[in-house]
């Protein structure tokens, strides 16, 4: 029988009911020490992007060895809400804590060259196009939930052990090239992640919808299997699970967009700054040219038609 299987669930179980996954905890702690030792050694690194990733590795670690992570191979909510948290919630707090540039900043020229050339492969720019990115994000709820994964997550450690860590992983895949403050393979507009944002929204209410009035038991046989005499019928806990999904995933969505908009705003005045200075720098020579009688120089090719990141604004 699985973990607190024959003890009723209640809220404080978030609090004060707690379960050790050694894989979670072990990658957290090494992770955490790595990241500070890092911060630290580079001196000056924002203290938000600390607090994100830390923020990030806590909700971990919360979601997998709380009263969560007790009952979720008991009742289908507690692993609804997981599936939420551990493939967009901790994905997006560590992508935000921006840790590829803290690694980069902290090894010699030659690792960071290894790195830009890993970056620059054609795994990474397969992994991290839009479309790959963010199928990654929006296939594993269904696959989950209608392929014989989910049961494998709940009858095997290993299977539960990997759902702890694999989804982490394809958000992070997602979240990272759709904010890129961490260097990616190839630098897409960032509007782009606000479309795929919404569509994103569009697939979660699609699975919650699904797993409300789909008629269909998930994962029934194995329930049944425990028999537990206290809390909710397994059609009411999957309602219920399906509404957290729905919910949860759009709460989640909303610092992500805001984090990509203020992504927007800050590189476009960064973009329009340096624009800016380029044509004053050009003008100012002209005007010396001009004074000393001199033909002004020939004209270039603009910069930043050439740039990735903004000639598809300037038409280049």
């Amino acid at each position: 029988m699985p973990h607190s299987a024959a003890v009723p669930w209640h809220w404080s179980a978030l609090a004060d009911t707690w379960t050790l996954e050694p894989a979670v905890a072990a990658l957290t702690v090494l992770l955490a020490g790595g990241y500070l030792v890092g911060a630290r050694r580079r001196g000056g690194w924002p203290w938000y992007r600390t607090a994100a990733f830390l923020g990030g590795l806590a909700v971990w670690v919360w979601t997998t060895c709380s009263g969560l992570g007790a009952y979720e191979r008991v009742l289908f909510t507690d692993r609804a809400v997981q599936l939420v948290l551990l493939l967009m919630l901790v994905p997006l707090l560590l992508a935000l804590g921006a840790p590829v540039s803290l690694l980069a900043d902290n090894l010699p020229a030659a690792g960071r060259a290894r790195l830009r050339a890993a970056l620059g492969g054609r795994v990474s720019r397969v992994l991290m196009f839009p479309l790959v990115s963010t199928v990654l994000l929006i296939a594993p709820p269904w696959l989950l939930y209608f392929t014989p994964w989910y049961g494998k997550t709940l009858s095997s450690t290993a299977g539960n052990i990997g759902f702890h860590l694999l989804l982490v992983l394809l958000g992070l895949l997602y979240f990272w090239p759709r904010l890129q403050l961490d260097p990616v393979a190839h630098a897409y507009p960032l509007l782009i992640g606000v479309v795929i944002g919404f569509v994103e929204v569009v697939f979660d209410a699609a699975l919650a919808l699904v797993l409300l009035y789909g008629g269909h038991v998930v994962a029934e046989p194995y329930y049944a299997s425990l028999a537990r005499d206290w809390g909710p019928s397994l059609a009411r806990d999957q309602f219920v699970g399906g509404n957290a999904i729905w919910i949860l995933g759009d709460l989640v969505g909303v610092p992500f967009l805001a984090a990509l908009i203020r992504r927007l705003i800050v590189t476009g005045r960064a973009e329009t700054a340096a624009v800016d200075a380029a044509l004053d720098a050009a003008e100012q020579a002209r005007t010396v040219a001009a004074a000393h009688g001199e033909e002004p120089p020939a004209g270039e090719r603009p910069w930043w038609l050439d740039d990735p990141n903004l000639r598809h604004r300037y038409g280049g």
